[in-house]
């Protein structure tokens, strides 16, 4: 029994490092292509679209990347219709019969959507990668949960928001979010622009934990530390470019701090590759001005940055981090006298 034990303690760790550096040694070029190849293809047919995109690839996660990369290059974000379908949900959360009525209805509405004009949401995203997934033999699931970006209104986030995907390549299962990997939806315009981030394809589970929340626990993918609901909400905001340009964010572990006048705050990344010092700025915004500046001190060892920043003055300020024009994350800091 102990070495049972032991057997599935070391499957659960194994499992909770599976990131996409585990193919390094792949080449995703020809995949890449091959959806490229494959670009204004229709939704009528998807096994033959499924076929069409990973025939002539030799490995599953070739095949399930130029599933990935066309799903995110043809399918476009429907900012209205999530709107739509949040204030639905909003408004029926507290009558189930109402809310079920509503989500059936909202199916139909959501997938003859995504048919005819090819636009949808993340749930519609999540969908069509987990068919095109099946049907070329690969084991894929639709992840429900919560997402935090930058506009969530976190104090009242009390519905899942949410949906990505979980694949399982070579005994191993991964983690990715073609909806925000696709780009960008302009929410005034409703206008959508594509802008692949490669950051979210089988992403480290512990820099996903920090902006998304599964409602199934299985689908952290980490052996330990798993964050609660309460702490998932105090994490900082990080963005799109952080899965570019970030193994992991180690510190600072909330999004709000309160310290006092001459206090070091430390903040602490993994970093994917090296950077120069000179890249790493902290943009500073008091409500009436802001500046960038280097932090106080500036440290990188091979990959892991550590910045310390003293704050001298009395006031409440947004910390943003930028690696280069990339902004990475933010933070909230009150100093006190």
């Amino acid at each position: 029994m102990k070495s049972l034990k032991l057997i599935l303690l070391f499957i659960i760790v194994y499992q909770s490092h599976a990131q996409i550096s585990d193919f390094n040694h792949i080449d995703f070029e020809k995949a890449d292509n091959v959806a490229l190849v494959c670009k204004g293809e229709g939704l009528t047919n998807l096994p033959e679209l499924s076929y069409k995109l990973t025939a002539k690839l030799d490995t599953d996660v070739e095949r399930f990347r130029a599933i990935y990369r066309w799903v995110c290059g043809n399918i476009a974000n429907d900012y209205s219709l999530y709107l739509r379908n949040k204030h639905k949900r909003e408004r029926f959360k507290d009558d189930s019969t109402k809310l079920k009525t509503w989500n059936d209805t909202f199916r139909k509405i959501l997938f003859k959507k995504l048919l005819k004009d090819k636009r949808t949401i993340c749930t519609g995203y999540a969908y069509l990668v987990k068919e095109l997934a099946k049907l070329a033999d690969i084991e894929c699931k639709i992840v429900q949960g919560y997402g935090r970006v930058s506009t969530t209104d976190i104090e009242n986030l009390d519905l899942p928001n949410h949906s990505w995907n979980a694949v399982k390549l070579d005994n191993k299962w991964y983690l990715c979010d073609p909806t925000w990997a696709s780009g960008i939806p302009d929410p005034e315009s409703n206008r959508f622009t594509f802008q692949y981030n490669d950051g979210f394809f089988l992403a480290n589970p512990k820099l996903f934990a920090i902006n998304h929340f599964p409602i199934e626990g299985q689908w952290w993918l980490i052996d330990k530390n798993i964050p609660s609901f309460k702490t998932f909400l105090a994490s900082p905001i990080i963005y799109g470019k952080a899965y570019e340009n970030l193994t992991l964010h180690n510190k600072p572990k909330q999004l709000h701090h309160t310290i006092e006048k001459h206090e070091k705050v430390i903040f602490q990344y993994e970093l994917k590759k090296t950077v120069a010092s000179d890249d790493i700025r902290l943009l500073i915004d008091n409500g009436f001005s802001n500046r960038k500046t280097k932090a106080t001190s500036t440290s990188i060892d091979d990959k892991q940055l550590t910045l310390e920043h003293q704050f001298n003055n009395t006031g409440f300020y947004d910390v943003h981090l930028y690696i280069k024009d990339d902004l990475i994350s933010t933070y909230t800091i009150k100093v006190k006298s």
